[in-house]
Formats: C-alpha cells, structure tokens, sequence
C-alpha cells in the first residue's frame, strides 16, 4: 500500500494531476498507519498479520 501510494505521488507530481497526487498522500498516511499498528501487534481487520 505505501509503495501504491508512492507511485501515484510520483505519477501525480510528474503530470500535474492534483487529484493523483492527494489519492497517493492518502495512501501512504493510511499505509504507515497500518504498518505501525501492525508492528505494534494489534489486530486489525480481524487479522495479527498480513503475510
């Protein structure tokens, strides 16, 4: 997810499109997220881990 959102930040920034480049921001916020409460060990969706 955090590699998604780094694309679409490269994708946005690179053509221009406002619109790509917040999608990308807000999948990397999300994606961080996930990744420290996952390294934290809570639960989240139902799963302890993603792999």
């Amino acid at each position: 997810m955090i590699i998604l959102g780094i694309v679409l930040l490269i994708i946005g920034f690179l053509t221009g499109i406002a619109f790509i480049w917040s999608l990308g921001v807000i999948i990397v916020v999300v994606g961080l997220v996930l990744w420290v409460l996952g390294s934290l060990g809570h639960a989240i969706g139902g799963r302890k881990h993603y792999y």
